[in-house]
């Protein structure tokens, strides 16, 4: 009879499990995420949890608004765990983990890839209006929502997230621009245009206004605008003002436009700081309204406005108009003009002639005096204030008066034959003498 001590037996038992058919197997009739293990070694099992697992995993990606970015992400799993501890005929579930070990330092790089500085409208201006270009929106990335969000999708088990970007305006819209560019006030005058170099005249010195920006409290100078009225200039010679006569000059029909400009400022309410009116009064505005310019006298303004004022011109074959934009205060701004009396021009004088025509009408003179009127929004009169008083010469008409036929004997006399008289060098010259104080008033 053999006797088998205890630890004889303890290493016969010992002996018989390590030599057992499982060892280093997986229990039967396991199933782990649906792949059949049971009997597998173990290093077969986890290969084939984890190709089913590979099967499973959701792709990690992150949208940008460049496009869609796919980081480095590493995978952990519990498959070694579950095929070394599965009872036989267990079904299981393997898990695996998923580990973004950088995404702290790309999700900044992906910040600062998508960020976009916001651009300002733009306004460009010139004698032809406004174009405006549109503002374009910045763009921002917000690191620390982004990263929670990223990190978030990725131990659920999710596939995508979106960097948290959000949008801002910049601190100059097109809307912006157009508010501060809403027309003030437009004035429109209008004359003979037959008379071709005068119409050409308003004309020039119209287009050498149009586009003028004046800035915030800057001001307007017509002189330093316009230029001198000079041929060298391109001004033509047409009737002008002169010691209280029409009279022909260079740069004639000047004097409409700034006429006409002055009067547009006024209703955009502009400052006027300077203007002077005519020795005679004129047809195109009423009394107390002209701007008569010359070398001597300008016509001013100022621009009290915080933003700038635009001006822009247009000329017609019979009229000139000044527009201004800027940004409206909220009132508008009309004119009144009053004659106070009337002077009555003194006899015409008269020549003789071959024939009866006026060489000069006569023109009545008269005081007169403007007023700015500003009302509110709602149409109320908020202020009348005199603007100008002037006054403004009569003139004597000129007529020509063909004489009475002479009385005496009316017997026919013998026709004679005069003598023909040699013309004139074709080569003569004759001089114009100028008034001394013709820059006076020139128009």
């Amino acid at each position: 009879m053999i006797r088998l001590y205890g630890s004889a037996l303890s290493l016969l038992l010992a002996g018989s499990f390590f030599f057992s058919p499982f060892a280093g197997r997986v229990r039967g009739g396991v199933t782990i995420n649906g792949a059949e293990v049971g009997g597998m070694r173990y290093e077969e099992a986890e290969q084939a949890v984890r190709e089913r697992l590979r099967a499973e995993t959701i792709p990690f990606a992150i949208a940008t608004p460049d496009g869609e970015y796919a980081p480095e992400v590493s995978y952990s799993d519990n498959a070694a765990k579950l095929v070394r501890s599965a009872k036989k005929g267990e079904t299981l579930r393997a898990e695996a983990v998923r580990t973004w070990v950088t995404a702290e330092a790309e999700i900044a790089a992906l910040c600062a890839r998508c960020a976009r500085d916001a651009q300002d409208a733009e306004l460009q201006f010139s004698a032809k209006g406004f174009v405006y270009i549109a503002e374009r929106k910045g763009i921002y990335c917000d690191y620390a929502e982004s990263l929670c969000a990223a990190l978030d999708c990725l131990h659920r088990g999710g596939g995508a997230v979106s960097l948290v970007v959000r949008e801002y305006s910049p601190a100059v819209t097109e809307a912006d621009l157009r508010a501060r560019t809403r027309l003030l006030a437009s004035f429109t005058t209008y004359f003979n245009g037959d008379n071709t170099a005068r119409s050409e005249n308003i004309a020039l010195a119209a287009s050498r206004i149009a586009g003028t920006v004046i800035e915030a409290g800057g001001e307007f100078s017509f002189n330093r605008v316009v230029g001198k009225r000079t041929r060298e200039n391109g001004f033509q010679d047409a009737a002008v003002i002169l010691d209280g006569e029409f009279v022909p000059g260079v740069g004639g029909g000047v004097c409409q436009a700034s006429t006409t400009l002055m009067n547009a400022a006024l209703r955009a309410g502009m400052k006027i700081t300077e203007s002077r009116n005519h020795s005679l009064s004129v047809g195109y505005v009423p009394p107390s309204l002209d701007a008569m310019v010359s070398e001597y006298s300008d016509l001013k303004f100022k621009n009290p406005y915080d933003t700038p004022v635009y001006l822009l011109a247009q000329t017609g074959k019979s009229s000139v108009t000044f527009r201004l934009y800027g940004l409206p205060d909220g009132k508008r701004y009309e004119t009144e003009s009053r004659v106070l009396f009337r002077l009555t021009p003194p006899p015409a004088e008269e020549i003789e002639g071959e024939e009866d025509k006026v060489i000069r009408a006569e023109k009545e003179g008269l005081a007169s005096e403007s007023y700015l009127l500003t009302y509110d929004q709602a149409g109320r009169l908020l202020s009348r204030k005199l603007f100008r008083r002037d006054t403004y010469a009569a003139q004597r008409g000129k007529v020509q008066v063909k004489p009475p036929a002479p009385e005496g004997d009316e017997t026919e006399q013998p026709e004679t034959e005069e003598p023909e008289l040699p013309s004139p060098p074709s080569d003569s010259v004759f001089s114009e003498i100028p008034d001394k104080n013709c820059g006076n008033a020139l128009k």
